[in-house]
């Protein structure tokens, strides 16, 4: 019995020691790698905004009354000058009817007018005749004289009496026209804001009763683009969007105008980028939401660097002592420099001096190299004795380096 508790507390014995060894053993360390390959890289700056017509226009009404009748609908399509509704124009004809005969008044008055003056000079000449023989007073001279010159001012006042008569027979007859509303350009309606029966009112300001598109084959988007990115948009650069109804295709346009008047949202600086769109088959329609690409740099057959390249970095003792390479330039903190941000654009400075490491002997060993523009998935290698084909490190599996502090370290700033 006793031979069996020894065996027993020695087999106990190498068993804990064993184990000590086991867990306190250091971790393998091994490295993924990835291929810098030459190709394309294209950088964008992203933002959403919405589609609308390139011309839009609000149709409403300068008189106030009943709508009569309707002669369109939504999605109805217009030439400039057509009808598109009517006021019920009783009340404008009868206005027109009271001015003409206001106007038929005056003209009378104004005729009459004429008539005494005529009259007034022919007893204004008799007059003086008959003064002159000394037939007559003076008080009755005056008196024919002070005749004539007031038949001559009823002239002006009935004068003035048929303009003015004149003038409220125009606008009735305005009026009377403006009852038919018709479209003031060809285009297509959008939206119906009254029916049959409804009364409209033209006070100070004319209400919108019709929202007609010019051309819906001609569409635009108004983008809000964040001040980060603004000075990065240029004229005539290219644009591709999609749109949620139609997520697997893929919209073209281009940059027409860059609007300088900021849009200040709870301390949030944008600015509006407009960007032309062919609607030639009449897929997009007006309101719709827009995820928009621009495209601000694109470079053609240059080395392309992963990102999590430059954001890996070795964490053990024993590979910091080996990642020093002489002549390397001076390594950030991680946090510093920029790839352009989190939308994948181009740097926003010049070219930033960083590092990547390759394998040498199992061992990472730092390689400096400048990058340029940047997207999601690439970055531009501008200056570095890397070539195409070779392998850089892009995450560390093992060692006794944290998993989240293997990963999180970013020499770049902002995550791609």
């Amino acid at each position: 019995m006793k031979k069996y508790l020894v065996i027993s507390a020695v087999l106990l014995l190498l068993g804990g020691i064993a184990g000590y060894f086991y867990v306190t053993r250091t971790p393998e360390v091994s490295y993924k790698t990835a291929k810098i390959e030459r190709g394309t890289i294209v950088s964008t700056v992203a933002a959403t905004g919405n589609l609308s017509a390139v011309t839009t226009v609000s149709v409403g009404t300068q008189v106030s009354g009943t709508i009569q009748k309707l002669y369109v609908d939504y999605n109805s399509r217009v030439k400039k000058g057509q009808a598109i509704a009517e006021i019920d124009p009783s009340l404008f004809t009868a206005a027109v009817e009271q001015s003409q005969g206001n106007y038929l008044t005056a003209e009378a008055n104004l005729q009459k007018a004429r008539v005494t003056v005529v009259d007034a000079e022919r007893t204004f000449a008799r007059n003086k005749k008959l003064l002159s023989d000394g037939i007559i007073s003076q008080g009755d001279f005056d008196v024919a004289e002070t005749a004539l010159q007031s038949a001559k001012a009823a002239i002006k006042a009935a004068e003035g009496s048929v303009a003015q008569s004149k003038g409220a027979l125009l606008q009735a007859k305005t009026n009377l026209r403006y009852s038919t509303i018709r479209s003031p350009v060809d285009g297509v309606v959008i939206s119906r804001a009254i029916d049959v029966g409804q009364t409209v009112a033209a006070s100070f300001q004319t209400p919108t009763l019709f929202t007609i598109a010019q051309d819906l084959t001609k569409m635009q988007i108004e983008v809000s683009v964040d001040e980060a990115d603004i000075s990065r948009i240029q004229l005539a650069q290219k644009a591709s969007f999609t749109v949620d109804s139609y997520p697997e295709q893929t919209f073209h346009g281009k940059v027409v105008q860059i609007r300088s008047a900021p849009i200040i949202t709870q301390n949030v600086v944008t600015y509006v980028v407009v960007v032309n769109v062919d609607n030639s088959d009449l897929k997009l329609k007006p309101g719709m939401t827009a995820n928009v690409s621009v495209v601000v740099a694109q470079k053609d057959e240059v080395l392309k660097l992963p990102p999590a390249a430059l954001r890996f970095k070795p964490k053990s003792k024993g590979d910091d002592a080996k990642v020093k390479v002489a002549g390397a330039p001076p390594q950030r903190a991680a946090g510093g420099g920029s790839t352009g941000g989190s939308k994948g654009g181009a740097a926003k400075g010049k070219d930033r001096s960083q590092q990547v490491y390759l394998l040498k002997e199992g061992k990472p060993v730092a390689v400096a190299v400048k990058t340029g523009i940047a997207n999601n998935s690439s970055i531009e290698l501008v200056e570095s004795s890397l070539k195409d084909g070779d392998e850089v490190v892009v995450e560390q599996i093992g060692g006794d380096v944290k998993k989240k502090a293997g990963a999180s370290g970013s020499p770049m700033g902002a995550r791609f």
